[in-house]
């Protein structure tokens, strides 16, 4: 189960990505706002909102600074699809490519840092991706760290391939590979398989019983 530190590295990496569909949105590159990520955001600053008595100092300071950035962020978005809206916003595309091609190169690094087979450009992540990262799991509940490691390696290789929008959060994760393990386990399965690999440009999350 997430611990309230895992919600608000969610939130953080959720503000995160949910800034850059806006700045994509604004820019052109997206047809409609980026709903179904601030839905995730907003559901999980109204839930930490009702829970800051359970909250830690550190946690809640951390908390209050999410939602101050984001309570802005949602100030200036309001405003610039107003505008768009009415005709009167100028497009900077420009502006809005920078941003995203900065975060691409920013979770590059990161990559790059712990993977060394890779050449240090977006090829040679993709490239290096495409060696599918495996991890077999018998019990979730009890494995939680190589389900945390799967979902770290998923939500890399989304952010590589530019598939960060949508992704899910490590809740639902945890209970996709919960309920997914357990089926398979109940056709005569011990433990199951998962992989994630980029296949033709997109990412692809596999799972079998293993061998």
């Amino acid at each position: 189960m997430a611990t309230i530190d895992d919600d608000l590295s969610q939130l953080e990496r959720d503000i995160r990505t949910l800034k850059i569909e806006y700045e994509q949105y604004f820019g052109g590159g997206r047809k409609r706002p980026p709903a179904e990520t601030q839905w995730r955001v907003d559901t999980m600053v109204r839930r930490y909102n009702e829970r800051l008595g359970e909250l830690k100092f550190g946690q809640r300071f951390r908390f209050n600074n999410l939602a101050q950035t984001y309570a802005k962020y949602c100030d200036m978005w309001r405003k610039k699809t107003a505008q768009k809206e009415t005709g009167v916003e100028r497009h900077h595309f420009g502006a809005a490519a920078k941003a995203i091609e900065a975060e691409r190169a920013r979770v590059a690094a990161e990559y790059a840092s712990v993977h060394p087979e890779s050449d240090g450009n977006w090829k040679g992540e993709k490239k290096a991706l495409q060696k599918a990262f495996a991890a077999s799991i018998s019990d979730p509940e009890r494995e939680i760290e190589k389900v945390r490691l799967l979902y770290k390696k998923l939500i890399e290789a989304r952010d590589l391939t530019g598939e960060s929008a949508g992704a899910p959060s490590l809740q639902d994760f945890e209970r996709f590979v919960r309920q997914k393990t357990q089926t398979l386990k109940d056709k005569g399965g011990r433990e199951v398989e998962y992989t994630v690999s980029v296949e033709a440009g997109r990412v692809k999350l596999k799972a079998r019983v293993a061998l």
